[in-house]
């Protein structure tokens, strides 16, 4: 045969023995697993004042406690090297149940390595997730695990959760399977996890919510899992007498629609942290205070320009809720809460919001109301604001700086959220057609 030709048929052959070995190991007479996200965070690069230091992170071993919302009989891992400028190599990764979020301790006798395509170590190349091998472990919802990541090293472009109002963990050299980490320094950040999946039950769904530091829980309680959204999938699994939805949180401190800041903007993250999400079905938008503020430090602006400003937030609303109808996503906008009180961060001109910020949010919050855009609304603005002075956190849901509310609030806002949009979770698999019928109440929508 000509060297030519049998190097061809080589070829062919090896592909064929790959394939065929991808199908033994899912062979269509199986079903395929139903993989939802229980578990999900958005990635940002640390800054200076994060206190961070990647010299930190050579030879160590990143315990990472997550809170599931949704169980399941088995669990795979979304690792993330998506803000990374180099490979990301990780020598070895286990999964546990953990015993004490304070401490890092896990039950060993639940511990499993993580594989993947069959092997213990994964180099991730820069701007890439990869998912691991999946791992039978029976969770329920509302179950703690802690994943354990040695690391070499870490890239350029360090991917991680800044505020995880979580515990992790650092300790020296590879102790991913120790029940207890030997000297280990306790941090709130999540490092290289944006996802975990369970195996679930077919048709259940998943609902993400795109947000800011009041989704991603400035104010809550660390390990207290007392944020808004953990507090609504509490709710929502309590009144549920279907298959419960999983509820993801896509919010970052500080993030903007519009532009990168702290993390990438909102439009540039919404097709990785919103529409790849598998069997998402619902989205909360709540996003907008932080491109308003960051605005109003600006020195003095036409009214021209507020005008085109709020015109801007509002468009992005808009395509958020083209895209998700295109994916069979529906919409539910949260109007933005009161900040007024709030000192800005850099008071070079002003030191709180202007009254021309103030009749900004207003403009959007009422075209959240009554533009009839989003096929639900949720009226946090009206829910956490003092009746006495409208532009005010009520000091009842204030954690202390004005702009994020406390536990309490938190719990107010997820009580506000009406769950007869959500009824009819996982029977829709086309684009999202129509309003009348899954329209929040008026009174769950105020003014």
């Amino acid at each position: 045969m000509p060297p030519l030709l049998l190097k061809i048929c080589r070829g062919a052959l090896l592909l064929w023995c790959g394939a065929a070995a991808c199908f033994a190991q899912n062979p269509a007479s199986q079903p395929r697993p139903w993989w939802v996200g229980s578990w999900a965070s958005s990635q940002a690069v640390p800054g200076a004042k994060d206190g961070l230091d990647t010299n930190d992170l050579r030879d160590v071993t990143l315990r990472q406690v997550l809170h599931l919302s949704l169980g399941g009989e088995a669990l795979r891992f979304k690792l993330s090297n998506v803000l990374g400028s180099e490979p990301l190599h990780i020598s070895s990764a286990h999964i546990a149940r953990s015993l004490s979020a304070s401490s890092g301790q896990i039950d060993a006798a639940t511990d499993r390595p993580l594989t993947f395509s069959g092997r213990a170590e994964v180099t991730i190349p820069a701007g890439a997730e990869y998912l691991s091998d999946p791992v039978p472990f029976p969770v329920a919802s509302f179950t703690d695990i802690a994943v354990s990541l040695h690391l070499d090293s870490v890239p350029a472009g360090l991917t991680s959760h800044i505020a995880s109002h979580q515990n992790s963990f650092q300790a020296p050299g590879d102790q991913t399977s120790l029940a207890d980490l030997d000297a280990p320094k306790k941090m709130d950040h999540w490092f290289f996890i944006s996802g975990v999946e369970v195996a679930a039950s077919p048709g259940t769904v998943a609902i993400v919510a795109l947000g800011d530091s009041i989704t991603d829980g400035t104010g809550s309680t660390t390990n207290g899992n007392d944020r808004w959204l953990d507090d609504f999938a509490r709710k929502l699994a309590l009144a549920r007498n279907g298959p419960q939805p999983a509820v993801l949180n896509a919010g970052i401190g500080g993030n903007r629609l519009l532009l990168d800041g702290r993390g990438p903007s909102a439009v540039s993250r919404f097709d990785r942290e919103v529409l790849a999400q598998p069997a998402v079905r619902y989205l909360f938008v709540f996003e907008g205070i932080n491109d308003l503020r960051r605005a109003d430090m600006e020195p003095a602006r036409p009214a021209s320009e507020h005008e085109a400003h709020v015109r801007r937030i509002t468009e992005v609303y808009q395509q958020f809720v083209l895209q998700a109808h295109a994916h069979g996503i529906l919409v539910m906008g949260a109007t933005i809460t009161p900040d007024l009180d709030a000192v800005y961060s850099q008071p070079s001109v002003l030191e709180r919001p202007s009254a021309a910020h103030e009749a900004d949010r207003q403009a959007i919050n009422h075209w959240i109301r009554t533009s009839g855009c989003f096929d639900a609304v949720v009226d946090f603005d009206a829910v956490v604001r003092d009746p006495e002075r409208p532009g005010h956190l009520l000091a009842a849901y204030d954690s202390g700086d004005h702009i994020h509310p406390s536990p309490a609030g938190y719990q107010a806002m997820a009580d506000a959220i009406p769950l007869s949009f959500f009824s009819a979770a996982g029977k829709r698999s086309g684009p999202a057609r129509g309003k009348a019928s899954i329209r929040a109440s008026r009174s769950a929508r105020g003014s």
